[in-house]
C-alpha cells in the first residue's frame, strides 16, 4: 500500500540533500543542494502499489469523480502520445488523478474531457497538484475549454524557493528519498489497452505529485 504523506517523506542521508543553515531569530531556513544523476540513481526505486482504476467509460468516469469529489488534495498529471517528428503534435491521451486511497487513470480517447472531470478541474475547494501543470492544463483546454481552479504547480513553487530541482524525478529524490522510473514516458499512451507498465508508471507520477504537496507543506514551501 502507498505510504502516507509523512511516511513517504522520510529523507535518507544522501550527498547533496537538504542542508540546514544556522538558525536566525526568524523561522529556520534551509538551503538545498542539487543531487547528481548518480546520487539519484543510487536511491531505491519505488512505484505506486495501491489500487489503480483505469477509466474507459462515461459511467465509470462518473463513479470515479464521485469518489474524488470527497478529496481535499488530488495528485494530477497527464500523459501524451510521443511525437518523433517536428510536424507531429498530440493532445493528452490520459489524465491521472490520485486521491488518498486510489489513483484513477482516465483514457481521454474513450471518455473525453467529460463534464464530470471538469467538475474536479474547475473546483476551487479541491487542490490539484503536480509538476509541469501549466502545459498540461493548456493542452487539456484544447480538448474542452474550462477554468482551472486550485491548481498548484510544485515545479514553480520549487523555483520560487530556490530549490535546484524542478522536475518530478529530481524533486522526488530530494524530498522523498527515492527515485521513480521514467522508462514508460515515450510509449504509446493512445493505445486502446494500456500495459501494466504504463498503468503503474502513470499512477506513480500522480501519486508522487500528491506526496510532494504534503512534503512541501511540511517544509513551508507553499
Amino acid at each position: 500500500m502507498p505510504a502516507s504523506h509523512r511516511g513517504a517523506g522520510n529523507q535518507r542521508d544522501i550527498p547533496g540533500g537538504r542542508r540546514k543553515l544556522k538558525p536566525n531569530p526568524e523561522p529556520m531556513q534551509f538551503t538545498y543542494q542539487k543531487l547528481t544523476k548518480q546520487e539519484i540513481n543510487d536511491l531505491p526505486l519505488r512505484r505506486y502499489d495501491g489500487p489503480i482504476h483505469v477509466v474507459a467509460s462515461l459511467n465509470n468516469a462518473n463513479r470515479a469523480i464521485d469518489a474524488l469529489l470527497k478529496e481535499n488534495v488530488i495528485g494530477f498529471d497527464t500523459e501524451t502520445r510521443p511525437a518523433f517528428r517536428q510536424d507531429e503534435a498530440y493532445l493528452p491521451s490520459i489524465l491521472q488523478l490520485a486521491g488518498h486511497d486510489a489513483v484513477y487513470i482516465f483514457q481521454l480517447n474513450k471518455v473525453g474531457l467529460c463534464e464530470s472531470i471538469l467538475r474536479i478541474l474547475s473546483n476551487p475547494d479541491i487542490i490539484k497538484c503536480g509538476v509541469g501543470l501549466h502545459r498540461d492544463l493548456a493542452d487539456l483546454m484544447q480538448l474542452s475549454p474550462f477554468n482551472p481552479e486550485a491548481v498548484i504547480d510544485l515545479g514553480t513553487a520549487a523555483r520560487r524557493a530556490d530549490v535546484p530541482h524542478h522536475g518530478l524525478r529530481g524533486l522526488t529524490a530530494l524530498f522523498l528519498g527515492f527515485r521513480i522510473s521514467k522508462q514508460a514516458s515515450t510509449t504509446n499512451w493512445s493505445a486502446k489497452e494500456l500495459s501494466i507498465k504504463q498503468i503503474t508508471y502513470a499512477a506513480t507520477d500522480a501519486w508522487v505529485g500528491r506526496e510532494l504537496y504534503f512534503k512541501f507543506k511540511d517544509e513551508q514551501l507553499l
